[in-house]
Formats: structure tokens, sequence, C-alpha cells
């Protein structure tokens, strides 16, 4: 303990103590420095967030060095404020390269500042999510189909980033799909991850498309890399399909003039006496139903 207290005795009393301070205050480079490091700490996250830090403190050391190279005239404090400056200067750099390696195409970076950065979703992990489709926006001319009832395979998971898709079933129409909603979000909650099948609906462009399409297994794999991810995607489809299914809840209508509530079926059902035969659209709706409630009480169970 002696030696200790020896030590920490010489540490703070060893130095002569400031007898009379300084009346001039330092000149304007020093002042300057201490407010860009004052405004540099206020620097927020992210990419962004980084290159207001590293540039700021580096303009700061910068500053420092100068004035510890004309005024103080101390070659260790210009030395060290002068490798920090260095410090600074190439972190700003190594995260200005990272920024430009993260850009995207107009479509990706409209989806992203629509749809996921609301959600608080970084650049870096948006960027996986495109890597996972190969940064690929695929067009869709008027008039053809996205998939063909009991034809087209469900092996993808599609986003329309503009124009608009008409569903149908049978040759009768259920509802439009609109850009920033999914083509195939049904499709993709009825299947397991090892389960296959094949569209119930037929997708036909109304306009020209264009959308974004997630193969089944790539997408897979990068929920089980990524679980945040899986999460996302988890709520964005389940946001779409309750969407949907209240899209067609404005269409459909029961007997006697009152609307199908897909809120109240068994109101309707005990209220309105012989009701017709359900038709397909109708039948769907149920389906889905059924299925999104079950979805509902799974995630709640999980809670």
């Amino acid at each position: 303990m002696g030696e200790n207290e020896s030590f920490w005795e010489s540490l703070i009393y060893a130095h002569p103590t400031c007898v009379a301070w300084k009346q001039e205050q330092e000149g304007s480079i020093y002042q300057l420095a201490s407010i860009l490091f004052v405004v540099g700490f206020m620097g927020g996250s992210g990419f962004f967030g980084l290159m207001y830090v590293f540039s700021l403190l580096g303009l700061g050391f910068l500053c420092s060095s100068i004035w510890a190279w004309l005024d103080v005239c101390a070659a260790d404090i210009f030395s060290w404020n002068f490798v920090l400056f260095v410090i600074c200067f190439i972190q700003f750099i190594y995260v200005t390269y990272q920024v430009r390696s993260v850009s995207f195409e107009k479509e990706f970076q409209e989806l992203y500042s629509s749809l996921f950065q609301p959600l608080g979703i970084s650049l870096t992990v948006f960027r996986k999510i495109v890597l996972c489709c190969d940064a690929e926006v695929i067009t869709l001319e008027k008039e053809h189909c996205y998939a063909m009832q009991g034809k087209t395979p469900i092996d993808k998971l599609s986003m329309l980033v503009s124009g608009r898709i008409r569903v149908t079933v049978d040759g009768e129409f259920l509802h439009y799909i609109f850009p920033l909603q999914f083509l195939d979000s049904p499709e993709w909650d009825s299947l397991r991850p090892t389960e296959e099948g094949i569209f119930q609906v037929t997708l036909t462009a109304e306009t020209d498309c264009r959308y974004v399409a997630w193969r089944r297994k790539k997408l897979y794999l990068l929920f089980a890399k990524h679980r945040f991810i899986s999460r996302l995607f988890s709520i964005l489809i389940g946001s779409d399909i309750a969407d949907k299914l209240y899209a067609l809840n404005d269409r459909v209508h029961v007997g006697k003039g009152l609307r199908y509530d897909i809120r109240l079926p068994n109101f309707y059902q005990v209220a309105v006496p012989g009701t017709p035969k359900v038709q397909p659209a109708e039948q769907l709706v149920s389906n889905s139903r059924h299925k999104f409630s079950n979805i509902a009480n799974c995630d709640s169970s999980k809670k």
C-alpha cells in the first residue's frame, strides 16, 4: 500500500502546480479546434453519422496540430494531433467507400425510402436483401401473366415496384395489386419451406409493370442466416395478406344487401337466413381468413 500511495502522490504532486493562470486567451485556431470537437461529438449513428463525426474530428485535430506547430511550438503535441488527424482521415475515406458500395439502382432506392427506411432498416441489411434477388428488377409487359391458375409453380416471392396487377380466379376478378405490395404473399404463406405448390389464381399485368423477385431457396437461406430479416419479412407478408383480405372484403356482399365483413363472419352467418352458395371469390376469402387467423394465433401464443 505504501508503494502505491507514493506512486500516486508522485504522479499528482511531482509536477508544479499552477500558481498564476495565463491572462491572455489562446489563438483563434485553438478555439476553432475546440468548436469542431464539440460539434463533431454530436454526430449520429449509421454511415452518414460516422462520416459527419470523422470529418469534424479530423478537422479539429488538424487545427490542433497547426496550433501546436505555430503557437505552442511543441513537437509531441503536434505529433499526436497529426496522427489522430491521419486516423480520422483514413476512417472517413473507408466509410465513404462503404457508402458508395451500398448504392442501388433507382427502383431499389425508391423501395428502400418508401418501405424499408421508415421501419428503421439500415442500408447494410437492405443490401443483403437486394443481393438475395441479384439486384435485378424484372419487367412484365401489359396483359402478360405473372402466374396462371393451376399451371405456374410457387417458387419465388415478388414485390411490385411499379404498375398494377389484376388478380382473377376462374375468370372472376378478385382485386388489384399495387406498388409496394407482394404479388404472391398468400401463396408463399400457404407453403412450408419443403413443400411445393401451384398458383390457384391468375395474375395479369394491367399496365407495364416492374417487380423484384426472390427465389424461395435463396430467401430461406437468407432467413436462416439472419433471423432479423426473417422476422421483417414475416411482418411485411402478414400485413400484405391482411390488405388483400380487406380488398376482397370491399367487394363481397351477401343476401339482402348486407356487406360481408371478415371481422364478423359468425354474425352474418347467423343473422342472414338462406345465405347463398359461396362463390369462388367468397371461398377464397374464407380460406384465407382461416389461414390468417391461425397465423395470428400462433404469433400471439409465441409472444
